[in-house]
């Protein structure tokens, strides 16, 4: 019932809704079970406002998203809704960074987990997503190929292959990383 009256302050994109939201949710972070639940329940048309709003949480400590990490990696498949895909792709991207800067302090994933997340976000790049998704995709492979030498081989190929034919942004961003790969 709490998420419910949480989601209800966001009343459209506005940025200072989905603060008031993030803010709450920290302020009460037991119910961020709730909140990652919410966020994968594509039948739920609230869903989005979740994403959001886990995204801004996720924003603010990454780390509270660690005891539900595995969680949230199932889920990420289930997404098909572009207002959903964006915020859930910078979270893997941050928390991606996040777990390479702490893995000394983190228990390390197991090989399922890593698989999704790479089979994830290599499904984002080569699928039709907005530019913001695959951009985050970008990142977080970028960041998993420092650690399996066979996404960066594969991500070079991906981004060789669609890097003139994409969105400006898409063009720039693939550039960059074609020159670190």
């Amino acid at each position: 019932m709490e998420l419910d009256l949480i989601l209800a302050i966001v009343k459209n994109a506005k940025r200072s809704y989905r603060d008031a939201a993030a803010k709450a949710v920290l302020d009460r972070p037991e119910i961020l079970p709730e909140l990652i639940d919410k966020t994968f329940d594509i039948d739920d048309p609230l869903h989005i406002k979740a994403a959001w709003i886990l995204e801004l949480v996720c924003l603010d400590d990454c780390s509270l998203l660690n005891e539900y990490i595995v969680t949230f990696i199932q889920g990420m498949s289930t997404l098909k809704h572009e207002s959903a895909l964006r915020p859930v792709s910078k979270i893997c991207s941050i928390w991606s960074r996040y777990y390479f800067s702490n893995i000394s302090d983190l228990e390390e994933l197991k090989k399922k987990e890593i698989d999704e997340i790479i089979s994830c976000n290599f499904d984002w790049l080569i699928e039709e997503h907005k530019v913001a998704t695959q951009v985050y995709a970008m990142d977080t492979l970028k960041l998993w190929g420092n650690h399996e030498k066979w996404i960066n081989e594969e991500l070079r190929s991906v981004l060789q292959k669609n890097a003139d034919s994409g969105t400006s942004g898409y063009k720039v961003h693939a550039r960059k990383l074609l020159k670190n790969l």
